[in-house]
């Protein structure tokens, strides 16, 4: 009896795409709730996994949690995995009574608290069973939080990382003089939507540190209209070495084509896949300590590691970089190593179906071992 998971997404990036087609590969049973709206919906259909396209509409929905329900009861489902928070809040409440394990995704840390009813309702509710944190600093809040007495067991938070494939990362780096950044330039690469703990801000000041004969630029990718951000560089000085490009579908391509990755975070950061494609790409990544930044970049091994909230650090490492172009290509080199052996996609698999298994050890026998 092969065990039987229902996934609910509001859309999949690659490696759960991947994963999803790897545990069914593996002998799951698995059906997954998207909308077909969602990029890689025609993906998973294409591979022969069933999807049902739905769009779960509010945190709690009447008719979403019926619908939940009449699939859960008809489908016989053993573990009920969810992406998001409408995916748990409602799928809770589809699950009442039933015999389902229940597994919830977490990809950012902190905005938990036990004096928050609404995480009483999501990550706290005793009636999961497990929860999938995708880097250890998300597994460490939990079993930090207080008060201790309130703290869930050490076995619920369980730390998987989302694993890639180099292979699905082929773009040709761009050619940046398009974006107005001359040749010979120094650029700083960042891709992110702004938000004040993303820490583009110190970015921006670091580039004002750098010395005058760095001809440094720095490259912002994705949305960063803010009126903040626009006021802060304006009050820069160096304003004109500063490039919005806005949400872009080549990002990969403009990050490729950088000298450096830069991400200055200053907390709540989960596993940036931002510094996951420059490292693939052999960029060498400068990021600070917060959050599962460090656990991606090994300082002075695949990268350099700096304090959060510090544009004087941030500088002295892009002006270290620039200086030493030998250890940059040595650097970003062992950044792609670093994804290729310990980020692999075949161990995300392994790791789920281990876990499946863990929770539905009766369905567990005679299933095929995962590919790896």
């Amino acid at each position: 009896m092969a065990i039987r998971s229902l996934c609910i997404t509001l859309g999949a990036d690659r490696p759960t795409v991947a994963t999803f087609i790897g545990l069914r590969d593996a002998g799951i049973e698995i059906t997954v709730i998207m909308p077909s709206s969602s990029p890689n919906f025609q993906v998973l259909v294409d591979a022969g996994i069933p999807v049902i396209d739905r769009m779960l509409r509010r945190t709690f929905d009447a008719e979403d949690i019926a619908f939940l329900r009449r699939e859960l009861i008809d489908g016989r489902y053993d573990i009920m995995h969810t992406f998001n928070n409408r995916a748990i809040s409602n799928g809770l409440r589809a699950a009442k009574g039933l015999d389902v394990r229940i597994i919830a995704y977490r990809g950012i840390v902190g905005a938990v608290s036990f004096l928050d009813p609404v995480s009483w309702m999501r990550y706290l509710n005793p009636r999961i069973d497990r929860i999938v944190c995708v880097c250890d600093a998300v597994r460490d809040y939990f079993l930090a939080m207080r008060p201790k007495f309130l703290r869930m067991p050490p076995t619920r938070p369980v730390r998987i990382y989302k694993g890639h494939k180099l292979e699905w990362y082929d773009a040709e780096p761009a050619d940046l003089r398009a974006h107005g950044i001359p040749d010979g330039a120094y650029v700083i690469g960042c891709t992110a939507n702004y938000r004040p703990r993303k820490g583009i801000e110190y970015l921006v000041d670091a580039l004002g540190l750098l010395p005058p004969d760095i001809p440094a630029h720095l490259l912002l990718v994705g949305s960063m209209d803010d009126e903040r951000l626009d006021r802060h560089i304006a009050a820069s000085g160096v304003a004109d070495r500063i490039h919005r490009l806005g949400f872009r579908d080549d990002a990969p391509a403009l990050v490729a084509a950088c000298d450096v990755a830069g991400l200055a975070s200053t907390r709540r950061e989960g596993l940036p896949r931002s510094v996951i494609e420059a490292m693939v790409y052999a960029v060498p990544p400068v990021v600070t300590d917060t959050g599962g930044s460090p656990e991606l970049v090994v300082h002075g091994e695949s990268g350099l590691v700096v304090p959060p909230r510090d544009a004087d650090a941030l500088a002295r490492a892009f002006a270290d970089l620039y200086r030493d172009p030998e250890r940059r290509r040595r650097l970003g080199a062992a950044a792609r190593r670093r994804i290729r052996d310990d980020f692999r996609n075949e161990t995300t698999i392994e790791e789920t179906l281990a876990l499946y298994r863990e929770l539905v050890p009766d369905a567990s026998q005679g299933l095929p071992e995962a590919r790896g």
